[in-house]
């Protein structure tokens, strides 16, 4: 009896592994980011992709921007549009602050006012999808 539990208990672990939920401010699915950056809307239709190499797809596999090890995000053409520092901090180009990825998923604007949730999903992609690209 107690191998079933233990079962069903890692079963449930891997599949929350899977995919973390995206949420709007109210906690309304907005989204789902799988564990191999593939991004969702709310219906489950994928909308783009986030690749381990840091590039930012749309549905069509087309390049969007990109995600850089260090924070920096930029468009397309490789035009820096912002970013996310270390501290959850996320700034447009001109180094003005856009907004927060706290530690518990908890995604603000610049005052503070929660417009999202992203727990679970890497910071650098709470910042992408809630500030930079539109993937809808």
């Amino acid at each position: 009896m107690k191998k079933i539990f233990i079962i069903l208990g890692l079963l449930c672990s891997v599949s929350l592994v899977q995919a973390q939920t995206m949420q709007d401010g109210h906690y309304n699915n907005s989204g789902t980011i799988k564990s191999d950056g593939t991004i969702q809307d709310s219906h489950y239709n994928t909308v783009g992709y986030f690749k381990s190499d840091g590039t930012v797809q749309n549905s069509h596999y087309s390049t969007i921007g990109y995600v850089k090890s260090d924070g920096t995000i930029q468009d397309s053409h490789y035009s820096t549009i912002g970013y996310i520092k270390s501290d959850g901090t996320v700034q447009d180009s001109h180094y003005s602050t856009i907004g927060y990825i706290k530690s518990d998923g908890t995604v603000q604007d610049s005052h503070y006012s929660t417009i999202g949730h992203a727990s679970g999903i890497k910071k650098e992609w709470a910042a992408a999808y809630y500030f930079f690209f539109k993937l809808n």
